[in-house]
């Protein structure tokens, strides 16, 4: 009936299903037939609005060779008055779109030639991932958390030690033949767990050194499709007792939790507490049975005793060992995990760390890439002023006002905050115009007023604009402002 009713397209998937001897299913509304699961609506009476909101070519099954198909995309609501709500937040995330404002603001770009999902971080996005990451560092050393710093790749026998050899080499970049036993073969790393676990055996430890809270910044490979790859990630590892499993965990999410709020990400997460699958036909885990119900029990007790708000997921968990994933929602309403707390019951014993029996371990802001990503759109594009790649630009009126704009920035600068002045030969309104298009935190206007007055007239986003403010009454409010990491 399919070939009666012109469906090639179909005709041709079902018959590649059911040689396979697949079940196909189909759903049939009114004289429409479907190759799906289904179901559709019973009725199409209750949708009262429509909006088609994009037409695009594709390619059947992605093959250049194949015909080229017409995509359509569209909504719809029973309601007009919920068409337009959802079409004004379509376009409030298109404002907000990190890969528009990033590239606008000039935070990164993305070259052809380099590789899709690999971004260049230009001097604004490199600069706030340099403050993120020393941040996180400081917080993390007043947290009694010792810097590692691991190789980038590593033979196939450390991968092969670890399980990741066997559960995880198609995720891995390979360099040699990973079949050809006789000659070495390496693999960069697509993930810092392995290779912070030498540092626990670099000499033979007592159950006094736990826990040991071992952290590094460090860049993981992974072969991924190109929307799913991770850059520069913030990994820790916990080294611990199993009677201080639950206390430790702890910390990392009020931690990991402190993070994401500071940066102003918490308000829009969700916690998934990601288990195994029991019925997994493909050897994906390792361990026992038994092991495992330990281990999520274990997991389940502390995030009800932490009163955490989580979801499941099966079949989510890693080969050795189930986690509490952190998910966050861009303006698209596309999820992601932004952080993981994981605990690890099989790896220590493969690597024979014989005085503890687990170890957990986390990212504690996730992928900085990602993060700075999310912050374009959380923020549209104006970055708390603790993050600001620059944070005040000042912008004398004519000549003879750039030699005391140029000594109010000296000693904001000296004071630690990064400052421009813009001494171009132009109106102060084109001047205005272009700092206010780079989301520039505070404009300080420089004219015969404020030099005869010895102040400066303040122009913000979030405090609009106050004329005639001293120096010093200026640089308290910045430094507030910083030190308090106000968003």
């Amino acid at each position: 009936k399919l070939e009666e009713m012109n469906e090639p397209y179909k005709v041709e998937l079902v018959k590649e299903h059911s040689d396979k001897g697949e079940h196909i299913t189909f759903y049939k509304q009114g004289e429409f037939i479907d190759l799906c699961a289904g179901p559709h609506l019973m009725s199409v009476a209750p949708i009262k609005a429509i909006e088609l909101t994009a037409c695009t070519g594709a390619y059947w099954r992605g093959d250049a060779n194949n015909a080229q198909l017409c995509r359509v995309y569209g909504v719809a609501f029973p309601k007009a008055s919920m068409l337009e709500e959802h079409l004004k937040k379509l376009e409030e995330a298109k404002l907000r779109d990190h890969n528009k404002l990033g590239r606008e603001l000039e935070y990164f770009t993305t070259v052809d030639y380099v590789g899709q999902g690999l971004p260049i971080l230009l001097p604004k996005g490199a600069r706030v991932v340099q403050l993120l990451q020393r941040w996180v560092e400081d917080v993390e050393q007043s947290k009694g958390c010792l810097l590692t710093k691991t190789p980038l790749l590593a033979k196939r026998d450390l991968y092969k030690i670890s399980g990741h050899w066997d559960h995880y080499l198609d995720g891995m970049f390979v360099l040699g033949d990973p079949h050809d036993e006789e000659k070495e073969c390496f693999a960069l790393r697509p993930m810092t767990c392995p290779f912070q676990y030498q540092v626990y055996l670099n000499k033979q430890r007592s159950y006094r050194d736990l826990p040991m809270r071992l952290t590094e910044t460090s860049t993981l490979f992974r072969n991924e499709a190109s929307g799913e790859m991770h850059g520069l990630i913030r990994v820790r590892h916990y080294i611990l007792r199993p009677d201080q499993l639950e206390q430790e965990f702890k910390g990392c999410l009020e931690l990991a939790k402190y993070f994401l709020d500071t940066v102003g990400l918490l308000e829009n997460c969700t916690f998934r507490f990601s288990q195994w699958d029991p019925e997994n036909k493909n050897n994906k885990y390792e361990g026992t049975k038994e092991q495992w119900e330990e281990s999520q029990a274990v997991m389940k007790t502390i995030l009800d005793d932490l009163d955490v708000d989580y979801e499941i997921g099966i079949d989510e968990a890693a080969f050795y060992g189930p986690k509490l994933d952190i998910q966050y929602k861009n303006v698209f309403g596309k999820e992601d995990t932004i952080v993981t707390i994981q605990i690890d019951m099989l790896l220590a014993e493969r690597f024979g760390m014989y005085y503890i029996d687990k170890d957990g371990h986390r990212t504690s802001l996730g992928c900085f890439e990602r993060t700075l990503a999310y912050m374009i759109e959380r923020f549209a594009g104006v970055m708390p002023l603790w993050l600001a790649p620059e944070q005040i630009r000042l912008l004398p009126i004519k000549d003879g006002n750039v030699e005391y704009a140029q000594g109010i920035a000296d000693k904001l600068t000296s004071l630690g905050m990064r400052v421009t002045v813009d001494s171009r030969d132009e109106n102060i309104g084109p001047k205005i115009k272009a700092a206010r298009l780079e989301r520039i935190p505070y404009i300080l206007v420089i004219g015969d007023n404020e030099m005869n007055s010895s102040t400066v007239t303040v122009r913000s986003r979030k405090r609009g604009e106050i004329p005639n403010m001293s120096v010093d009454e200026f640089v308290a409010l910045v430094k507030n402002e910083v030190d308090t990491k106000e968003k």
